[in-house]
C-alpha cells in the first residue's frame, strides 16, 4: 500500500514537500517514482529513484526545482518542491516501479497540488 500526503494550495514560487508511506512489500528492493495527472490531460512521469538512492531521475520541466528522496529505513519516499509554477499544479501520485506504464494497483491513491495565485 502507498499512502500520499503533504499537497495543498500554493502560490506560484512557493515550495512543498510531498510524503508517500509504503507497507506491504519490501520497499527498500524498489524502484520508486513520482507521476503526476493534471486535469484532462494524461498521467506524467516527474521523477525516479533506485533502490539504493544512488541514481536520481527528473523530467525536464521539473529538474533543479524537485527533489526525490526516500527513507528506507522509515519506508518513505519523498518529493521536496520548489519554485512552484502553475504548470505544476495535478494529481500527485507515488508509484512503485519505473513510471506511468506500472499498473495502478501499485499507484497510491494520489494528493493534490494547486499553484495558483
Amino acid at each position: 500500500q502507498l499512502v500520499e500526503s503533504g499537497g495543498g494550495m500554493v502560490q506560484p514560487g512557493g515550495s512543498l514537500t510531498l510524503s508517500c508511506a509504503a507497507s506491504g512489500f519490501i520497499f527498500s528492493d524498489y524502484y520508486m517514482s513520482w507521476v503526476r495527472q493534471a486535469p484532462g490531460k494524461g498521467p506524467e512521469w516527474v521523477a525516479g529513484i533506485n533502490a539504493d538512492s544512488t541514481n536520481f531521475y527528473y523530467r525536464p520541466s521539473v529538474k533543479g526545482r524537485f527533489t526525490i528522496s526516500r527513507d528506507n529505513a522509515e519506508k518513505t519516499l519523498y518529493l521536496r518542491m520548489n519554485s512552484l509554477e502553475p504548470e505544476d499544479t495535478a494529481l500527485y501520485f507515488c508509484v512503485r516501479g519505473p513510471g506511468t506504464a506500472v499498473p495502478r494497483n501499485y499507484w497510491g491513491q494520489g494528493t493534490q497540488v494547486t499553484v495558483s495565485a
